[in-house]
């Protein structure tokens, strides 16, 4: 049964909102073990947006440490008890929120929040489809990560504290249960809980390859795809490929911990005792290559959703053709390719080889040249575009505006000369918060505001969104870009305090203000979450299918689609995803036969 509602627009004469397609499922089918991908959508970034608040907390905590380091704060004692007596944190809390804001952040938002979220809630609908290729398999990905969140959680309870050796977990810290507080039960929370989330990620990849490979609509060649389901396609294969070299490394360190392997041990003493510990012939450096394998691929897993994301926003909002298709695609394949030839930039000062360092130099500039591709592309797509700016808009501009600006200092890092003077300064702190941590975050609102329509059936507030972004993006800046020339002058990350060092004594004034200014981020993040939630049950109703008057076929579905997508047959797809000011009309959407002139005349 079909409601069949006039709207007076030029855009859309006729919606139709599909009433039929309810099932008479239960809470818990509907709800919790959905099989349904635009439900599961929704778990994972409502998940990942509670990790991104837990995490966002962390960083305040430990902001106040290093901006304030002389003060106290009784109400942390209320918080965190024994780890923060007297209002100030110890050392072992310092380090432990550290490492567990990176790995949160990195894995459980970027990764599974604006994959799971995206790829889950796109692919079927943009390709075409009814459903992922196994909906069980879908399902059972969201609740591994799940429980990896679970896991992890957990070791914030644990009598020994969360892990607390970095995000990286590098050995033998992390190898040695006796090496720190840190390093006992809280370490096998947390390689349980990577572990699964790696078994969640590889779920969700290869079913993500599948249906986009196999279940594409009648006319949805790959030369038709949208750009997103380009970027979420390679983004699965980089996931499937390098994620089970991590698992291996999480496997051999759980074995040196609990089985009296050497893999990553060797020569270690405890203290300054003279007993060596038996452990030899291992090799603390063969976890750095396993970790770094997967973790350069790890920086595109996260950003190359984004990048697909903002492509789509910024055409359909420029209100032109996306510029440099192929090109754009090819960019992302060779991203693909050369992330797996970098990782050992990251490990420069490890006693590598000078001229195996220096080829690792090379591979590492070589992929600023897709990168810089995409860049040239958005902002052609933008130039002389009609622009309209919505918050998705905004949000898509500052992503390519913060991956210019965090990308070219990666030019710095790159380089195995200077990397000696910047490695595990505040400089690399600044790289990778806003090449990989903020351009990812903004690519995630992006999103979240473009597609919230299709996702609730309402709009989220547009002033709320304004100040959400004015806000982050001046914010942004405000952090990390002063951390460059901390970085310059040496300033190490990960220390607890640097009031006892002369030469850090200037940056005082600096860390308070950068303190500040996070914390004032971090309060507009929660408005978002207001704004998120609010809207959810009272935001404006969305009223037609295709709000944004964009071209792909998820627009097409019902206001708020059933289990199922469309609730007739599936539409054929008969152009690419980027008519928009073309022959008269300001779009074109991809099920619009082609008319007679567009038709290519075989020779």
């Amino acid at each position: 049964m079909m409601n069949e509602i006039s709207v007076g627009t030029s855009a859309q004469t006729t919606i139709h909102e599909d009433i039929s397609h309810e099932h008479h499922d239960t809470f818990l089918t509907k709800y919790i073990f959905s099989q349904d991908h635009k439900m599961i959508s929704k778990q994972f970034l409502i998940t990942g947006m509670i990790w991104a608040l837990l995490g966002g907390a962390m960083s305040v905590i430990f902001r106040l440490q290093l901006g304030y380091p002389d003060s106290t704060f009784p109400w942390l004692q209320d918080i965190l008890g024994k780890w923060a007596p007297n209002g100030r944190l110890i050392p072992e809390t310092y380090y432990a929120l550290v490492t567990i804001h990176g790995t949160v952040l990195i894995f459980f938002v970027l990764t599974a929040g604006l994959s799971g979220t995206f790829a889950n809630l796109l692919i079927p609908l943009q390709v075409g489809a009814r459903d992922m290729a196994s909906p069980l398999l879908n399902m059972l990905s969201y609740w591994f990560f799940f429980t990896a969140s679970i896991v992890m959680l957990s070791s914030l309870f644990s009598d020994t504290g969360p892990a607390a050796g970095g995000w990286t977990s590098y050995p033998p810290l992390s190898a040695l249960r006796d090496a720190d507080i840190g390093s006992q039960s809280g370490m096998d929370f947390w390689l349980t809980s990577m572990a699964l989330f790696v078994v969640s990620s590889l779920l969700g990849n290869l079913n993500y390859i599948s249906t986009i490979l196999n279940l594409r609509t009648k006319g949805m060649s790959m030369s038709r795809l949208p750009l997103t389901i380009w970027a979420l396609l390679f983004t699965a294969i980089l996931g499937t490929l390098s994620f089970p070299v991590l698992l291996s490394s999480f496997i051999l360190l759980l074995l040196d911990r609990h089985a009296g392997t050497s893999f990553y041990l060797s020569d270690i003493f405890i203290a300054n005792t003279q007993k060596a510990l038996p452990e030899e012939g291992g090799s603390a450096i063969l976890y750095q290559h396993l970790f770094w394998f997967l973790g350069h691929p790890e920086v595109y897993i996260v950003i190359l959703p984004a990048m697909g994301i903002v492509s789509e926003v910024i055409s359909v909002n420029a209100r032109k053709p996306i510029f440099g298709y192929t090109a754009m695609v090819g960019s992302l394949f060779a991203i693909m390719i050369l992330s797996f030839t970098v990782w050992a930039h990251h490990m420069f000062v490890t006693g590598l080889n000078p001229y195996l360092g220096s080829v690792f130099v090379l591979l590492t500039l070589l992929i600023a040249v897709p990168s810089a591709i995409k860049v040239f592309n958005w902002l052609t797509t933008l130039w002389r575009g009609n622009l309209r700016f919505t918050p998705g808009m905004l949000f898509s501009i500052g992503f390519v505006s913060v991956f210019i600006s965090g990308g070219l200092t990666g030019i710095f890092l790159g380089n195995s000369t200077l990397d000696i003077q910047l490695h595990d300064t505040y400089f690399v702190i600044a790289h990778f918060h806003l090449v990989m941590g903020v351009a990812s975050m903004f690519g995630m609102f992006a999103g979240i505001y473009h597609w919230y329509p299709k996702m609730f059936g309402r709009f989220l507030n547009p002033t709320l969104g304004y100040i959400h972004f004015w806000i982050t993006f001046v914010g942004a800046y405000l952090i990390f870009w002063p951390m460059h020339y901390e970085g310059l002058a040496g300033m190490p990350r990960r220390y607890f305090d640097f009031s006892n060092w002369i030469s850090f004594n200037q940056f005082a004034g600096l860390n308070r203000f950068i303190s500040t200014v996070a914390m004032i981020v971090f309060a507009v993040q929660l408005l978002f979450l207001v704004n998120f939630f609010y809207s959810i049950w009272k935001g404006r109703r969305q009223i037609t299918r295709n709000p944004w008057e964009a071209n792909t076929l998820e627009w097409t579905t019902p206001i708020r689609p059933g289990h199922g997508n469309w609730p007739d047959e599936i539409p054929e797809v008969h152009r690419w995803a980027y008519d928009y000011s073309k022959n008269g009309k300001e779009f074109i959407p991809q099920t619009t036969p082609l008319e007679a002139e567009e038709v290519p005349v075989s020779v």
